[in-house]
C-alpha cells in the first residue's frame, strides 16, 4: 500500500517561532520530501522568513543533517536560523 502523506513535528526557534506563535507545528507532506521542504513551506506561509532561507540549519531526529535529507513518518524537524544574544 503506497503512503500518500507523511506527519512530521516541526519545532520552531527564534524567527519561525516569532512568526508563527507557537513552538511546535505538525505537517503533512508527500512522501520522500527532503527537510528543505518544510522551510520552503513555512516562507511561502511566512514571507518575511525569506530572510533566512539560505541561513538555516536543518535537524531531524536530534541530528543536525543537510536540506536534501529526505523525511519519513514520523520525524521531528527543527529549523535553525542564526539567533544572536547572549
Amino acid at each position: 500500500m503506497c503512503q500518500s502523506a507523511i506527519t512530521v513535528t516541526v519545532k520552531l526557534f527564534a524567527a519561525y517561532q516569532e512568526a508563527y506563535q507557537v513552538p511546535e507545528l505538525v505537517l503533512e507532506f508527500p512522501p520522500e520530501s527532503p527537510v528543505a521542504a518544510v522551510r520552503d513551506h513555512l516562507i511561502a506561509e511566512h514571507p518575511e522568513l525569506h530572510q533566512w532561507r539560505e541561513l538555516t540549519r536543518f535537524g531531524v531526529n536530534l541530528t543536525f543533517v543537510e536540506g536534501d535529507t529526505i523525511l519519513h513518518d514520523g520525524d521531528e524537524v527543527v529549523l535553525i536560523p542564526p539567533v544572536s544574544g547572549g
